[in-house]
């Protein structure tokens, strides 16, 4: 077996490119036996949602794209990043702000914490940043096959 499988896809940055994302991941983990219907596909997808939502949002279209990587390494973490090529990095805000928006870091935190994960941020060579995630593996059914970038 593979030390790492991994997918990637890169999508316009465009409120529908949230759920196309979210799909797109979905699948991928479908595919290395992560059934659709456990608690950590749910927490993937959510975490999805929020990374690529903040990529479209908070760029404010100074990135036209953004890039969702998925890699599982040696059955034992999956990271999944968002990378975007806006130099912003992610902020919490205020509780007070946090009201109508400024939630997403924070149930990303949540998520990966309490998943035993680690959250990260890291610059590109371009300039902007990738927001990803690792979470430990837990299921048992060896992955399927690496799917194209």
């Amino acid at each position: 077996m593979a030390d790492h499988q991994e997918a990637s896809v890169t999508l316009p940055s465009d409120p529908a490119s949230v759920a196309a994302a979210r799909r797109y991941v979905a699948e991928v983990l479908g595919e290395w036996g992560l059934p659709d219907d456990a608690e950590t596909a749910d927490s993937v997808r959510l975490i999805v949602s929020e990374l690529a939502t903040n990529a479209v949002q908070h760029t404010f279209g100074q990135s036209p794209t953004f890039t969702v990587d998925v890699r599982l390494e040696r059955q034992e973490w999956l990271r999944v990043g968002v990378t975007d090529s806006h130099p912003r990095w992610p902020k919490r805000l205020p509780a007070a702000v946090q009201q109508d928006n400024g939630r997403g870091m924070v149930i990303i935190r949540w998520l990966t914490a309490e998943a035993g994960g680690r959250l990260s941020v890291t610059p590109t060579e371009d300039g902007g940043k990738t927001v990803s995630i690792a979470l430990p593996w837990t299921v048992g059914a060896p992955a399927a096959t690496a799917r194209g970038c």
